[in-house]
């Protein structure tokens, strides 16, 4: 299909971050990307996505703007803890310790500095990640930005879609023939709504008033150490504060109680300063308001021949663990190396399958894990004594049972290491199994695995660098053993296009505690898709397994 406007390979519809990541990663691997973005070039987004995952800064350390991100956000110097006090200026009842931007490569104590990454979290807020991903993305070859272009539709055929929008700021209409066209345009999709995706799930899991103030005074109210993350637990009114900027700005969530009919039974207000624990003389301006429903929601596909659905378009869930946006990434990441696989010629059609059957699982299952922490969390809220902030030895033991509740209950939230590590593919098209279960994770713990379908463990090399860091957007052949024989492999790959490398492995004792083969072929988006101690017989059948061409 031609149009009479703009040629591009990929029309991706939404600027957010995981539009932006997806047009870094394809111009990465060699496609022209168009990005239709309704807002004015330089508009900030409003403030929400507090983390990024370890896993989302691992494929920003490979896009190359992993250094920018980790010098923005807090001061380099402020705790990323979340904290948990009977109000936010109160007592104290539980910590979790999280290392300040600045001591994160280095940090050894804690709950989550044991984590096999060359990239560990980032605490940032989108009004801070979003600029300097628009400002990398601009700079990279192949990608082009159409700020103030409205989406509008599309018509698709055998040969490409053509994309029609216009622009906010003229009126004009803009024709885009594409190959492909991704819909990373958020909740209310449009590109979801004109492949006739449905959106399934639980329609309402909480409410949230949520305020973002500024209050250049509430630091220095506060008793002990402050906190990236702030909860206040007490019978009155519950809620969570973020540092914005570490300094003056902060985002409030207050969480509706069960017999709340609505949101305006609520003094907005009242709440605020009960979440805060000041009185009516504490000053604050409020710079932007929003009322939301936490939801779990996922699209009954991913996929219309070829236009796509990424993110929040895709899947919508109470942003708990931070894997609101993390997911959307996630998609972009496995979206991204697939597309490029057919665009540049070695990826069967099929291959695209493999995008909902590897992503729509994994996706219904992290939105359950975030909407049973949401009603754990609702529960803990709902049964807060009244004596928890009464000087006494009741209300001192209810402090200290209250405060062990929430550190058990969120640890695994905060410290998602199983959210970020342990997921695992197991009904690929594109992935050659071996029956060997893969193991079980939860949100917080994982077992590093070379069981296909998981993520490739980590390690560092004896150079010095992250294994990660040699790995490239090909598919590679890790070799433990430098006896065993892959040429068969080496030479059938080229004759499917199929781009491979090999990468020998020092079979030292890091490594054997995590790789149990001799050889282990890993795909570019880092999960793996074959194991075993020696080549197959007949390796074409694997090439073409991998490349999409023998789909099941």
């Amino acid at each position: 299909m031609t149009g009479n406007g703009i040629e591009t390979d990929v029309a991706i519809v939404g600027g957010g971050p995981v539009g932006l990541t997806l047009a870094m990663d394809l111009a990465g691997r060699g496609i022209r990307v168009m990005v239709l973005e309704q807002r004015y070039r330089g508009e900030l987004p409003s403030v929400k996505c507090n983390h990024v995952a370890a896993r989302s800064m691992e494929l920003f350390r490979r896009l190359g703007v992993s250094e920018k991100l980790r010098h923005a956000g807090l001061p380099e110097d402020y705790p990323n803890d979340v904290a948990y006090r009977t109000t936010m200026v109160g007592q104290e009842i539980a910590r979790i310790p999280i290392p300040c931007r600045r001591d994160r490569y280095t940090a050894t104590g804690g709950p989550d500095t044991w984590w096999p990454t060359p990239e560990p979290p980032h605490r940032i807020n989108q009004i801070f990640l979003e600029p300097i991903l628009f400002a990398h993305a601009s700079a990279v070859s192949g990608v082009t930005i159409l700020n103030c272009a409205r989406f509008g539709g599309f018509a698709q055929d055998d040969d490409g879609v053509t994309v029609h929008a216009h622009a906010l700021d003229s009126g004009e209409g803009l024709s885009i023939s594409a190959r492909y066209l991704v819909g990373c345009d958020g909740g209310k999709s449009d590109v979801r709504h004109a492949i006739g995706a449905r959106l399934l799930g639980d329609p309402v899991v909480q409410r949230v008033q949520s305020s973002y103030i500024c209050a250049p005074q509430l630091l220095s109210l506060l008793s002990g150490t402050p906190a990236w993350g702030n909860i206040s637990l007490n019978p009155r009114r519950s809620g969570t504060v973020y540092a914005i900027d570490g300094r003056e700005t902060w985002l409030i969530h207050n969480y509706l109680k069960d017999d709340e009919p609505d949101f305006d039974a609520i003094d907005r207000d009242w709440a605020i300063r009960a979440i805060l624990g000041v009185g009516a003389d504490f000053p604050y301006v409020m710079m932007s308001k929003e009322d939301w429903f936490g939801r779990r929601l996922v699209a009954d596909r991913f996929r219309d021949r070829r236009v796509f659905l990424c993110g929040d378009a895709a899947h919508i869930w109470v942003p708990y663990a931070g894997y609101g946006m993390n997911a959307g990434l996630a998609d972009a990441a496995n979206l991204s190396w697939l597309l490029a696989a057919r665009l540049n010629g070695w990826g069967a059609a099929s291959i695209l399958n493999a995008y909902e059957r590897e992503r729509q699982p994994i996706t219904e299952q992290v939105s359950r894990f975030a909407m049973n922490h949401a009603h754990a969390m609702a529960k803990q809220r709902r049964g807060i004594p009244a004596v928890i902030e009464v000087e006494s030895l009741a209300g001192e033991a209810a402090r200290a049972a209250v405060g062990q509740a929430a550190y058990d209950l969120n640890i695994q939230q905060y410290c998602c290491a199983g959210l970020n590590f342990g997921y695992y593919y197991d009904t690929s098209p594109i992935i050659a199994y071996d029956g060997t279960p893969h193991p079980p994770y939860t949100m917080g713990d994982f077992t590093p695995s070379t069981v296909p379908g998981c993520r490739t463990p980590h390690l560092w090399l004896n150079d010095g660098r992250s294994l990660y860091d040699a790995l490239g957007s090909e598919y590679i052949l890790l070799r433990l053993d430098p006896a065993a024989t892959v040429d068969g492999l080496l030479d059938a790959a080229p004759n499917r296009r199929l781009p491979l490398r090999l990468l020998d492995i020092v079979a030292d004792e890091a490594a054997t505690a995590l790789y149990d083969t001799r050889l282990v072929l890993t795909r570019p988006d880092q999960h793996i898709a074959w194991r075993g101690d020696v080549q197959p017989t007949d390796p074409l059948p694997l090439i073409d397994r991998v490349r999409g061409a023998t789909m099941v």
